[in-house]
């Protein structure tokens, strides 16, 4: 029997990785998430919420800055789950320091979780997609991507590296048959860290003032869907009273 396609997220939270890992299941897609070892039991919860759907889906422990586990992880699911027809980037890494304060170890960490991790991923995929000639790689930026504010310069400098990191590719792997992405989500996300910070955060969702995470997700799964004819590489998603 075939192996099922699959689909990879690497950075599976409980907002917007978790989101889009439920539309691709949805799409009839293997699921695989990721998270570090230490919220492995966080994932294996959302993995069980989507097999409870009737999905197929897989958490792996997994240090995405690490080259080694990075590698082993892409192995194991072409060999056991099935062949990465989609793959998602999508940790964020969003610190806030003033530049005076930010120390080498926070810039080196930031631009390790959100910039090196993110080449290990787009690298990985690339290699076992091209060989086939198709596929689909995503990564999630932020409005970081475009522009620097006061107090993110970690944050800035690595979310701007992803961007020009997955042009590169777009350029390199799109002749290849394999469409590359960059989305711009530009506000505040519902989620844990939106409900813990916003008192009004009902009012803001019935207002649709607030991104919310499925319909974040529905756009990933509208750019995997794209015909090659008319191929997007930068969407930028922002509420209607985001001003920008």
């Amino acid at each position: 029997m075939p192996l099922k396609p699959s689909c990879l997220i690497v950075g599976a939270g409980d907002g917007v990785g978790s989101a889009i890992a439920r539309a691709f299941a949805r799409e009839g897609l293997a699921v695989c998430i990721t998270r570090r070892p230490r919220n492995l039991d966080q994932l294996e919860a959302v993995a069980a919420s989507i097999r409870s759907e009737g999905g197929e889906a897989h958490a792996f422990g997994v240090d995405a800055r690490v080259e080694a586990e990075m590698i082993a992880l892409i192995d194991r699911i072409e060999a056991e789950i099935g062949p990465l027809q989609v793959v998602v980037f999508n940790i964020g890494a969003n610190v806030r320091f003033s530049v005076i304060d930010t120390t080498a170890q926070v810039y080196s960490k930031v631009w390790e979780m959100a910039a090196l991790s993110g080449f290990f991923t787009g690298r990985e995929a690339a290699r076992v997609m091209a060989p086939r000639g198709k596929g689909t790689i995503l990564f999630t930026g932020a409005t970081a991507s475009m522009r620097g504010g006061a107090g993110f310069s970690a944050f800035a400098g690595a979310k701007a590296a992803l961007r020009q990191l997955a042009q590169s590719l777009a350029r390199e792997m799109g002749p290849r048959g394999i469409h590359v992405a960059h989305v711009v989500v530009d506000g505040m996300i519902d989620g844990v860290f939106a409900r813990s910070i916003a008192p009004d955060i009902q009012t803001l969702l019935d207002e649709d003032a607030i991104l919310k995470p499925d319909e974040i997700a529905r756009n990933y799964v509208w750019l995997h869907n794209q015909q090659r004819s008319a191929w997007t590489f930068e969407l930028d998603l922002r509420p209607w009273k985001e001003t920008w």
